[in-house]
Parts: C-alpha cells; sequence; structure tokens
C-alpha cells in the first residue's frame, strides 16, 4: 500500500537585504560581521543582496538596506539615491551614517585649503597640484548625515554599533516588531 501524499511545505520567502558603504571606515560592516556563527541563521532567513559578503556591486530591488558612511563627494550622494531607491527600509548604521562622524571633522575647515595641505606633499615631490581628473568624484564643500539626501527608516547608532545590536535591530524587523535597543546595546568606541 502507497503512503498518503502529502504536500511539500512552502519556504517562507527571504528577506532580501543589501549593505552598502559611503564615507566611513567600514568599521559597521565589521561589526555587523561579529554576529559570529549566528549569521548562519540568519542566512535562513534573508537573502543577501549588495553586500561585501555577495561582492554584488549594484542593488536589485531589497526589503532592507543598511548604509554606512557619510556623504563626502558626489558619487557618495549617487550611490546613496539608487541604494535608497532599491530599498524598502532603509537603516543608517552608525554615526558617520547618522551624522557625519569622523569624516565631518572637516566641515569646519575650507574644503580649498584642505586639499591644497593634502597635496602639498606631492609638490614636494615634484608633482604639483590638486589631481583634477575626470575619473575622481567631485568632494562635496562638507559631509553630510545621508537624511540630509534620502529618507531613512530607522537609525542605529554607534561608532561602530555592536553586533548585538544590528542582531536586535534585524530580530525586530525580520519578526515585524518595531526595532527597539535597550540599554547595553549602544556604544562609541
Amino acid at each position: 500500500m502507497n503512503a498518503p501524499m502529502t504536500a511539500a511545505p512552502v519556504a517562507a520567502k527571504k528577506l532580501k537585504v543589501a549593505t552598502t558603504s559611503l564615507a566611513g571606515c567600514f568599521g559597521c560592516h565589521m561589526s555587523f560581521l561579529d554576529i559570529d556563527e549566528r549569521i548562519l541563521k540568519l542566512l535562513e532567513l534573508v537573502e543577501f543582496d549588495r553586500s561585501p559578503l555577495t561582492d554584488i556591486k549594484h542593488c536589485g530591488p531589497c526589503d532592507l538596506g543598511l548604509i554606512e558612511g557619510g556623504l563626502c563627494n558626489a558619487e557618495n550622494v549617487h550611490v546613496l539615491r539608487e541604494f535608497r531607491k532599491n530599498c524598502k527600509i532603509l537603516v543608517a548604521v552608525g554615526a558617520c551614517a547618522i551624522n557625519g562622524g569622523l569624516p565631518a571633522q572637516r566641515n569646519h575647515l575650507d574644503l580649498r585649503d584642505i586639499l591644497e595641505e593634502v597635496y602639498q606633499t606631492e609638490y614636494l615631490l615634484g608633482r604639483a597640484g590638486i589631481p583634477n581628473d575626470p575619473e575622481l568624484p567631485l568632494p562635496l564643500n562638507k559631509v553630510h548625515p545621508i537624511h540630509e539626501v534620502v529618507k531613512v527608516d530607522y537609525f542605529l547608532p554607534g561608532c561602530p554599533p555592536p553586533a548585538d545590536a544590528f542582531w536586535k535591530l534585524l530580530t525586530d524587523l525580520l519578526a515585524g516588531r518595531t526595532p527597539t535597543l535597550g540599554h547595553g546595546l549602544l556604544h562609541y568606541d
């Protein structure tokens, strides 16, 4: 006698997640990777699109985008706008994305003065002048947080946010809850 046929369980649709980095140190991505073996559980629930984990360079339509870094140049602004356009939910990750972070320390100085100071060394080596190649992104006069250019749905503060804060944010969103980060999940090293 044959066993009765049963329908195979329907796999739940995985949340599609993308990450990118603008002007910053990439420390937020490193902290995200500190979720360690929990990343295996996360991979059961999400599919990564653009991310250093996948090496995909352009973001396709995604449910969730995590973005670190501020806006220092025209290319950062372009990447941010494209990323926002493709992400249903956007999370500003870390101090640089939220308020400009360390790159914004230059905001009280004149950009021309900064460039002249930086490239003075090149002058001493016999290669005078500030580079003016069309391949180089046009620097902005000031460093800007990303919420000044696009709508941000959630902010994950820290420098960098700890792995447990990433985990809490992601598990709250996966469960359909508004992310809440209690005391102990926020720090600035």
